[in-house]
């Protein structure tokens, strides 16, 4: 197939690129390449996908519409895989701007795109955010979910709707999925893997939160592309509902939402005895109290993705962490980082 994927030199966008180049299909990534963190990180990920035929490189702003619409133009997707947005909760509390740009008017502007050319099939990430202060566990797709903790994840609150709008008005398949605390090679700088490791290595502090009365449905980035491949041909059909579970199919509109999670809460604490062990140090660890926006404890339930797709992700801690502190040595080491 022919499919569009934006956000391909983050860390999701990059995985999946590569595992779509992998299986024989043409991927045309688009990446707006800002400086929310190192831009030589995303390079990197855009040069090893850059080596092979499948791959196009396009750099530009979901925000510019034109540029955008020259690219679907020329691409013809079959299907797009709308990944890119302004990341992290924590910043969204220094600037919200960037999610309105990002997250609300570059999904617009997707949206459109997808009516215009008709695609097959899109498919939008969004955040295990948008459970915000929902309590009842474990967090299931058709849980109402009004009250958002953090701007960001009311951005991505938002383009759930937008999608089921434009879903329901143009008749547009769409499938979106939350993601639930990703991680893996090739991760964000200014994720809690990377950061912890990062201060592990070189004796600094690293910052526990909630004093690590935390838990997190930590989930590694190969199983997380995994679901969404194989999402990317479970076309959502109205009116015809997954079988033997709970489905989130829209009663007016070929839209789903699915929960990718492993489905297995980890203490924070056990989190960093992980890549203790795995380093062979321990970390110098600064409690603190809970930040804004963050929320005691992530669950996923993941049967509606298991009904669909056949698939569970099961990657354990042990073995994601493993993953992580060898690509983190390999990538950074020699630089003495």
């Amino acid at each position: 197939m022919r499919i569009l994927v934006t956000g391909t030199a983050g860390f999701i966008g990059f995985h999946l690129a590569r595992r779509l180049i992998a299986q024989g299909h043409e991927v045309f990534g688009v990446d707006g390449m800002t400086t929310y963190y190192d831009v030589k990180l995303k390079e990197a990920r855009h040069a090893l996908l850059k080596r092979h035929n499948g791959f196009s490189e396009h750099v530009l702003m979901l925000e510019d519409k034109t540029a955008l619409e020259q690219v679907v133009e020329a691409a013809r997707p079959d299907v797009i895989v709308h990944l890119a947005a302004q990341a992290g909760v924590r910043y969204s509390l220094e600037n919200p701007r960037a999610y309105v740009d990002s997250n609300l008017i570059g999904t617009f502007n997707i949206l459109e795109l997808a009516r215009a050319h008709r695609v097959g099939h899109l498919l939008l990430a969004s955040t295990s955010s948008a459970y915000g202060a929902n309590t009842e566990m474990p967090f299931g797709e058709t849980q109402r979910c009004d009250h958002p903790l953090t701007f960001y994840a009311a951005t991505k609150k938002a383009t759930e709707e937008m999608s089921h709008a434009y879903s329901h008005l143009w008749d547009i398949p769409t499938t979106v999925f939350r993601f639930f605390t990703v991680y893996g090679p090739w991760g964000r700088p200014d994720m809690a893997l990377f950061k912890f490791v990062k201060g592990i290595l070189s004796g600094e502090p690293i910052d526990i939160y909630n004093n690590g009365q935390m838990e997190r449905d930590f989930t590694y980035v190969d199983d997380l592309v995994e679901g969404i491949e194989r999402l990317i041909h479970a076309v959502p059909v109205k009116g015809e509902p997954a079988q033997g579970v709970v489905d989130s199919l829209s009663p007016v509109a070929p839209w789903r939402l699915v929960n990718i999670g492993r489905g297995a809460p980890v203490n924070l604490l056990e989190f960093v005895e992980a890549i203790e062990k795995q380093l062979g140090r321990e970390a110098v660890r600064n409690y603190m109290p809970m930040q804004a926006g963050d929320v005691p404890k992530t669950w996923a339930d993941a049967e509606l993705l298991v009904a669909l797709t056949g698939y569970r992700p099961s990657t354990t801690v042990e073995d994601g962490v493993r993953a992580f502190c060898d690509w983190y040595l390999e990538h950074y080491a020699p630089a003495g980082a």
